[in-house]
């Protein structure tokens, strides 16, 4: 069963275990990214930044940084998934296959279970798992994740500053 998102994002009442969710953005990645990610990263590995390093290797071209593939496909799950939560950690994280710098990932999400919490009361428990895959389909990333979820009338406000008139 595929379910639309909340405009103000998903509370715990609003997932089922079998629920599986389309995030509808996708996001092409460019060498720029792997760069910039690489560097701010500090990874050393030439597979993400030299091409005549990776020319050598079996995949021929340099390879999208892995832990920029996981933020990417994290972010385009959040506002249908965990806009009113807080990430508890990433398990069995994969990855089948490799990104290229011009591929574009997309993702979709499945909620595997949905439990209150014990220590919380405002807040529930939902697991997840969470694949991005490429423009033609293939399978890029895949993981698992553990949110704790708010429940309708208790998520956080935003703030609606207002701005002044004159100095």
């Amino acid at each position: 069963m595929s379910e639309s998102r909340p405009a103000s994002g998903r509370c715990f009442e609003d997932f089922q275990a079998g629920m599986i969710i389309r995030h509808p953005l996708g996001r092409t990645v460019t060498a720029t990214d792997n760069t910039w990610f690489t560097l701010l990263t500090m990874n050393t590995n030439p597979i993400h930044f030299d091409a005549q390093y990776a020319a050598q290797t079996e995949f021929v071209k340099p390879l999208m940084n892995s832990t920029f593939t996981l933020a990417v496909i994290t972010g385009l799950s959040v506002a249908d998934v965990s806009q009113n939560a807080v990430n508890l950690g990433w398990d069995e994280v994969r990855m089948p296959a490799p990104l290229f710098e011009g591929d574009t990932i997309y993702a979709q999400t499945e909620v595997l279970s949905a439990r209150e919490s014990k220590s919380r009361p405002n807040m529930g428990l939902v697991e997840i798992k969470t694949v991005g895959f490429k423009q033609d389909g293939v399978i890029v990333m895949e993981f698992r994740r553990t949110i704790l979820v708010y429940k309708r009338g208790h998520t956080p406000q935003m703030p609606s500053p207002q701005p002044r008139v004159g100095r």
